[in-house]
């Protein structure tokens, strides 16, 4: 029998070889070509062109030929080694020697039509024994049942077995592949969206109703989730697909890859809520749930999976904070003052050990006589990257972070030095005191008496030249260990006042039960007696009762943002004892309050 290359199976089995070898040359290739044609695996010997040199049956019953045919085809057209740019160059390294072996998985489409998965091997052979010629070596595996086992793993594997959705592994897979599809694929609109959401109350329904019923809460979501994210897509370009994913808990991803702007997904967020608004039927239970939605759409370049999951985390939690049941587009500015106030509050502690705070003060002049009786210590943050801050830049940060602590006993202990170095630098009858602003986690958080008696002892200040400021809302209906250190630092001799009075809600009744020396009456009070012209009645009689009331309860008032003498003068006619505001001085360095002694 003549093979297609001219070479003939008797001749070469006839060949003359070395004496000595002859005998067992032949009968090793008698072996080998035995085992080729009578094996299940399909095989097929090709030369260094990656032309077929002979297949045995089993190769040809996998590609639907008879093996005498298969002769001088290219080995890469039977198997699909061309459709792949990475396998098809590991292919031609095999052949040209520079690689021992390729092995990958192919999709072939076998003879009676279906599917075939396949492990195709290349690999050279020993030199061809009588010839010497380079010869490879292709096998063809039928694993398309261990594929499709591995198939089903995976699947179950990258699902959520609640909601069959895809689970939080396979949406981070898809996402990132869609990233870099829309950065490189040109028929794409290079753009991606994402809705992110959370069921509102959840919690609730797991605690009261069992985790039955939330499972089955959960599974009806994310059936009306699939088909808004359908309901979408056929309306819309069509250039892209809709994945939802639960990411875990009651959170959820809706994925939209090459959408077509903001209006497409915040659209698809709208359609989300609506039909989440109607009631669920579970099992006898009527439930009803709404969700919170964060919505961010941007171009794909520079945009990585991390920051994109971030932006959709931080725009999410805004839709909560707005109110809930509702979606909140992304918002690059709003994040950057988020960003600004996460550093401002992570280098708080830091900032006080490196001395980044330092003090002004603000003078509080006597309504009567004009004469300077106290100073308002403000604190100032001089941040290394955003400049001088003002306390409403970083106080309510310090007070949710628990700073408030170390920054207030550093504020208290900087302000009574400086107000014993006043008073022995200018003696006096009446020597100015300072007034310290003190948050009511102070008093919660640390042993505020214990601080404020060990500053007093070692500066040397008397306690009645400090006068400690607390916000209406913080004094105000306290009892326990608030009201007995109030209590314990007016004993001391220590003043206390009752800051923004008439911002809160004013328990008057309780006022008189406090130790409380001296309201400061909010500045929106006194902005009402700014014209004379159109002066504000209501105003001027509200503070003309709690001067009043002051007064019988033995306490002194301040008036707070006194901006002219016009206003200076309708507050002390009306009894205000002091004024702070710019009339007099803006807060000022500590050397500069000197001019006020004279």
């Amino acid at each position: 029998m003549t093979e297609r290359n001219g070479t003939t199976k008797e001749s070469a089995e006839v060949r003359p070889a070395p004496a000595g070898h002859c005998d067992d040359a032949a009968a090793s290739l008698g072996d080998y070509r035995a085992a080729f044609h009578a094996g299940r695996l399909a095989m097929a010997v090709l030369n260094r062109d990656g032309l077929v040199l002979t297949a045995n049956p089993a190769f040809g019953e996998l590609v639907g030929a008879d093996p005498e045919e298969l002769v001088a085809a290219t080995a890469a057209d039977l198997t699909d080694l061309g459709a792949d740019p990475r396998v098809w160059t590991a292919y031609r390294e095999v052949l040209c020697g520079r690689s021992d072996r390729l092995r990958c998985t192919r999709r072939l489409k076998h003879p009676e039509g279906h599917s075939v998965w396949v492990e195709v091997t290349v690999e050279p052979l020993t030199p061809e024994p009588l010839s010497g010629e380079e010869r490879m070596l292709l096998s063809v595996a039928d694993i398309s049942d261990r594929h499709d086992l591995l198939a089903r793993l995976r699947h179950l594997q990258m699902h959520d077995p609640v909601t069959r959705l895809p689970n939080r592994a396979l949406f981070f897979e898809r996402l990132a592949a869609a990233l870099d599809a829309a950065s490189f694929e040109p028929a794409g609109t290079g753009r991606i969206g994402l809705c992110y959401l959370d069921l509102d109350g959840f919690k609730a329904v797991n605690d009261t109703l069992g985790h039955r019923v939330g499972d089955r809460l959960l599974s009806a979501v994310a059936q009306r989730l699939t088909r808004c994210a359908e309901g979408t897509a056929d309306r819309g370009s069509g250039r892209g697909e809709h994945l939802v994913a639960r990411l875990g808990g009651d959170e959820f991803a809706l994925l939209v890859e090459n959408s077509t702007g903001t209006d497409q997904v915040a659209e698809l967020a709208q359609r989300v809520l609506d039909a989440l608004q109607r009631p669920f039927d579970l099992a006898g239970q009527r439930l009803s749930v709404s969700a919170s939605i964060g919505v961010v759409e941007r171009t794909a370049t520079g945009t990585t999976a991390t920051g994109l999951m971030q932006a959709a985390d931080t725009t999410l939690y805004w839709a909560k904070e707005d109110g809930k049941a509702r979606w909140t587009l992304f918002d690059p500015e709003r994040n950057a003052h988020r960003m600004t106030r996460q550093a401002l509050s992570s280098t708080l502690r830091p900032a006080v050990d490196r001395g980044e705070f330092t003090l002004e003060y603000q003078p509080l002049i006597g309504l009567g006589d004009g004469r300077a009786q106290g100073v308002e210590a403000l604190v100032r943050w001089r941040h290394p990257q955003f400049g001088t801050l003002p306390p409403n830049r970083f106080i309510a940060l310090a007070e949710e972070n628990g700073a408030i602590v170390e920054l207030g006993r550093w504020v208290l202990e900087r302000a009574c030095h400086q107000a014993r170095a006043w008073q022995l630098a200018h003696p006096s009858d009446q020597p100015l005191f300072v007034s310290v602003n003190v948050a009511v986690r102070q008093v919660w958080d640390s042993d505020l008496v214990a601080d404020v008696a060990g500053i007093l002892a070692e500066t040397g200040l008397p306690p009645e030249l400090l006068q400690l400021e607390l916000t209406e809302s913080a004094v105000m209906g306290s009892a326990g260990r608030p009201l007995q250190a109030l209590q314990a630092l007016s004993d001391m001799g220590v003043r206390i006042a009752i800051d923004d009075f008439g911002t809160g809600y004013s328990n008057l009744a309780y006022l008189s039960r406090l130790p409380v020396s001296v309201l400061k009456l909010d500045g929106s009070f006194v902005r009402g007696f700014r014209s004379q012209e159109h002066p504000n009645p209501a105003d001027e009689m509200i503070v003309e009762a709690l001067v009043a009331l002051a007064h019988r309860l033995g306490l002194t008032v301040t008036a707070e943002c006194v901006e002219s003498a016009e206003q200076a003068e309708r507050l002390r006619r009306i009894g205000c004892d002091t004024g702070q505001g710019w009339l007099y001085s803006r807060p000022v360095a500590p050397d500069r309050v000197a001019a006020l002694f004279i």
